[in-house]
């Protein structure tokens, strides 16, 4: 038997056997498209670990028979890729599947652009890393970009079944019985990294001792000690995780920072990075606002260092901002604002744009009455003059009811109060 890891000998063959990314190469997809027709064009496939990048382009390149090589941008030398281009010229045509393509040198990224140009080279780059961040123009612009995602818990059981059954690549030679919890252990721990999730099938399925009928037993527990991560009951698709959400928002709102981070921890575990960024930046503008105004940015600083490095590190700043946001005041005043006058606008309560404010930078504007009694606030003391800007529909409306939660907004007040004493009307 091979001696080489089953995630490597259940790579697919072709791409009817790539398990998940079904954006991409479903029916009707673009790269279902492209091996239709044929045509494999340059592209770069960036997503989390183990969302099967590199078996993709193996299998784009065995769909349509092509020779293909793998090479590494930092661990391969220019040398490497000259032989790579000799093998091209000598089939006609070379898929060059190239991991780490964030890290390719400017000698070897200047040695393969005529290559690509030519087609004599037809590359797929494979990263984790956001190619639009990471990756030279010129070679990006000569590339179709394809985002991976991470595989759900369907898709991870999807292919440990496979594994369990395949005799000639996978474990069907042995006989191995797996109970519901473990299975969907390795589905959930895994985090949608489908090597992770096969390396810690393949542990228990050969450090387990066969029973009395040879049959490996591979329980919850053999699957925790396996994947070292033990059994957290929350589904990333049901009620639980929008449970957890909630509770995590409205703890920070409530300004309990222990709280706050036991539910950033149970997201952190349920490996869900896009839902704690997504609502981290929302709660930022949504409950800290004007109190705060720098809490926002902050967020989502914290949120792009975290999604550039991953997790477990990501956790690091995450906590920052979380312990920043549960302990800021808080102030939604903005927002409600905006909410009152959508109202308004939603109902009919809108009105004519008063003549003063229209548009009068075009000819004949003057003689429709447009801007003639505008005042420019440069002009005037503060920069502010008195003078009416809703319409006469509701220009005694007021929406901005401001908060005294922050020094920032107190400002604010102070500034809304004098030119309210200050209006005419």
């Amino acid at each position: 038997m091979s001696q080489q890891p089953l995630a490597f000998r259940l790579r697919p063959a072709n791409i009817d056997e790539i398990i998940g990314q079904s954006h991409l190469v479903a029916e009707g997809k673009t790269i279902n498209r492209m091996i239709k027709a044929e045509r494999l064009a340059s592209m770069i496939l960036f997503g989390p670990p183990g969302t099967g990048k590199t078996s993709m382009a193996t299998a784009l390149a065995k769909s349509l028979n092509i020779p293909h090589k793998t090479l590494n941008a930092v661990t391969d030398k220019k040398k490497d890729m000259e032989i790579a281009v000799e093998e091209a010229k000598m089939h006609g045509q070379l898929v060059l599947i190239l991991d780490e393509v964030h890290r390719l040198d400017k000698a070897k990224q200047d040695f393969l652009l005529p290559h690509l140009e030519s087609n004599r080279l037809t590359m797929i780059g494979c990263t984790t890393s956001n190619p639009y961040h990471s990756i030279n123009p010129a070679i990006r612009s000569r590339c179709h970009l394809f985002e991976l995602f991470r595989l759900d818990s369907s898709h991870v059981k999807q292919a440990i079944s496979r594994a369990l059954e395949d005799q000639d690549k996978g474990l069907g030679h042995m006989s191995i019985q797996i109970t519901d919890e473990a299975l969907d252990h390795f589905a959930q721990s895994s985090n949608g990294d489908l090597r992770a999730a096969l390396n810690g099938l393949e542990l228990a399925a050969f450090s387990t001792p066969p029973d009395e009928n040879g049959r490996v037993q591979i329980n919850l527990e053999v699957a925790e000690e396996c994947m070292q991560k033990k059994s957290f009951s929350h589904d990333k698709d049901g009620d639980a995780h929008y449970d957890v959400l909630s509770a995590f928002q409205k703890s920070i709102r409530g300004s309990d920072v222990d709280a706050s981070l036991h539910y950033l921890g149970r997201l952190i575990e349920a490996g869900d990075l896009d839902s704690i960024a997504r609502r981290l930046v929302v709660i930022a503008y949504e409950d800290i606002g004007l109190a705060n105004p720098q809490a926002g940015p902050r967020a989502l600083s914290a949120v792009e260092a975290a999604e550039r490095i991953g997790f477990p590190e990501a956790r690091i700043p995450l906590a920052v901002a979380v312990t920043e946001l549960a302990l800021s005041p808080k102030s939604n005043s903005a927002y409600k604002a905006l909410d009152a006058a959508l109202s308004d606008i939603r109902n009919g309560k809108s009105g004519e744009v008063p003549q003063h404010l229209k548009d009068s930078h075009y000819k004949g504007a003057e003689k429709l009455g447009r801007g003639l009694d505008y005042k420019y606030p440069h002009n005037y003391e503060n920069a502010w003059v008195d003078q009416q800007y809703l319409p006469d529909l509701i220009r005694t409306r007021q929406y901005y009811e401001p908060k005294r939660t922050g020094k920032f907004e107190q400002a604010l007040e102070q500034v809304y109060s004098k030119i309210k004493k200050q209006k005419s009307t």
